[in-house]
């Protein structure tokens, strides 16, 4: 009697010695990476409120508040994530506070985008008028909109969701994982999402695209700064690229759940593996290694602050 207890122990003990390796062999290739990127958009963070020439311009300061965005849906992005691969069920309640700061802060990212896409415009359109038109204030006030223009969006959405009957659910247990999407739980949610975001990137795309025709036309004038032109019009097209990666997020749940109509689930965990590193959490780094990499003002001093603050032979010296 008691060898069949001990083995029926040793069998239970070896599938949960099982399930907890196959968790982490799940989890690992996209957990590892997140947290070097959250680690990268931090020291980024970090690194732009360490000096007051980043605190005292515009366009760092709109650089802030999109690494922020883009760190705070990182984290929930992977949050939720874990959550499913550890097959944790929420409630209702909770995966709707999750996916409501989860769309807030995705919407963060293309607005400011189509900010900070205005304001290298005004740089070099209008560079005498810059300091004047482009101010601390004016950022701050920019800034406050968008915040509030996304928050406008959620608060509908969370409107829409009450006309759900949710007294007629046997319980507010949810049956599937957590993402903004199991939050659409009528036609009226989803046919609203879907227009806001077809009504938001395609106002962000048209704002990037004159700003970039307008970029080009003045860099035909001959009182026009050449190379600054040609810097911003770089900057312009890597905006693009930014906000047509933000574009591919939106379709990340809605192709997960085509093919997994049709594909077994080994191969199912596989495309999402790479869909959640390629277009969820690449893109929300992507704007720490374009600064930090082609900002001359940047790079030494988020390189000092990556290093842990080793003197690096490159640097020659702490920055200042």
């Amino acid at each position: 009697m008691s060898f069949a207890i001990r083995s029926q122990t040793n069998i239970t003990v070896g599938l949960q010695y099982r399930g907890v390796l196959e968790l982490v062999l799940v989890s690992a290739p996209i957990t590892v990476p997140c947290c070097v990127f959250l680690f990268i958009n931090g020291t980024m963070l970090f690194t732009l409120r360490s000096k007051s020439v980043f605190r005292e311009t515009s366009r760092y300061i709109l650089l802030y508040n999109l690494l922020f965005a883009d760190t705070v849906q990182m984290a929930l992005a992977q949050l939720m994530y874990l959550l499913s691969a550890c097959r944790v069920w929420l409630t209702y309640p909770v995966c709707g506070v999750l996916a409501m700061f989860t769309v807030l802060t995705n919407d963060i990212s293309p607005l400011t985008l189509g900010l900070m896409s205005l304001e290298r415009y005004v740089a070099v359109c209008y560079p005498l008028r810059h300091a004047t038109i482009i101010t601390i204030r004016n950022t701050g006030v920019a800034i406050i909109v968008v915040w509030a223009f996304s928050s406008l969006n959620v608060l509908i959405q969370v409107i829409l969701l009450l006309d759900f009957p949710f007294e007629e659910l046997e319980s507010l247990q949810m049956k599937d994982f957590c993402a903004d999407i199991a939050m659409f739980l009528g036609p009226m949610s989803d046919h609203y999402d879907k227009a806001y975001t077809c009504f938001l990137f395609l106002t962000t795309g048209v704002t990037i695209t004159c700003s970039f025709i307008g970029v080009m036309i003045a860099a035909r004038s001959a009182s026009t700064d050449k190379a600054s032109a040609h810097k911003t019009r770089n900057t312009l097209l890597l905006h693009l690229v930014q906000l047509g990666l933000s574009l591919l997020s939106t379709i990340n749940d809605p192709l997960i759940i085509a093919i997994s109509k049709i594909l077994d689930r080994v191969s199912i965990l596989r495309i999402q593996t790479m869909l959640y590193v390629c277009i969820i959490l690449l893109p929300r780094c992507l704007s720490a290694l374009i600064y930090g990499i082609r900002d001359q003002t940047i790079r030494p001093i988020l390189m000092y602050h990556l290093c842990c603050r080793l003197k690096l032979p490159r640097l020659g010296s702490q920055p200042r």
